[in-house]
């Protein structure tokens, strides 16, 4: 089984991606998010060490994080963000272990793993190769503006929060351009798990 991280920052449109090698390849898709997500829920060790850190004011009425409240606090303050991934991605990353070799054992061919933090968060460990996905940052912008409704500022927050390009490039041992049309994305992604085999 080939276990192929792919990272990107916000925008560059990895779900999309991602859909296309579920649909046209098969590949079991795990998106490190969704991971996180549920190793917060109200009764989970990482949403009791979140609380514990941030204060009950970031609960929602069903005690259950808010994620707007805990955005609005992580992303202008690194260091809050820093103690926040701390304390989130090394249980999704235990995790996504775990999901790897279930699908090991299922004989599966191709397993994605896609995470914002790949880099920082070293799953070269764990991965076979790792892909960048690579959006022009005003492209991105627009992207983020009018697919999502985020206002000018707080896309700027999200991209000066996340890696530059060179550093992608650095630690990736794939590019995919994804700022044109998605067909030429599709050609990118064909050749690329065609020299996989």
């Amino acid at each position: 089984m080939k276990v192929i991280g792919i990272t990107g920052g916000v925008g560059a449109g990895k779900t999309q991606i991602l859909e296309y090698l579920n649909n046209k390849y098969g590949a079991t898709i795990c998106q490190a998010d969704a991971v996180g997500k549920k190793l917060q829920k109200k009764g989970t060790e990482c949403y009791d060490a979140i609380v514990e850190h941030f204060g009950t004011e970031i609960l929602d009425e069903k005690e259950e994080l808010d994620r707007e409240k805990l955005a609005a606090i992580v992303f202008p303050n690194p260091e809050e963000l820093a103690v926040l991934n701390r304390i989130v991605h090394p249980a999704v990353k235990e995790e996504i272990r775990h999901m790897i070799k279930k699908e090991e054992r299922k004989n599966t061919n191709l397993m994605i793993v896609e995470s914002a933090l790949l880099i920082e968060d070293h799953y070269e460990e764990i991965c076979d190769e790792m892909w960048y996905v690579y959006v022009e940052d005003e492209i991105r912008k627009k992207r983020l503006i009018y697919a999502r409704g985020y206002d000018a500022k707080k896309v700027d927050d999200i991209i000066a929060a996340q890696l530059p390009k060179d550093m992608f490039m650095k630690h990736c041992d794939r590019v995919i351009d994804n700022s044109d049309a998605f067909e030429e994305t599709q050609m990118q992604l064909d050749q690329i798990i065609g020299d996989l085999d």
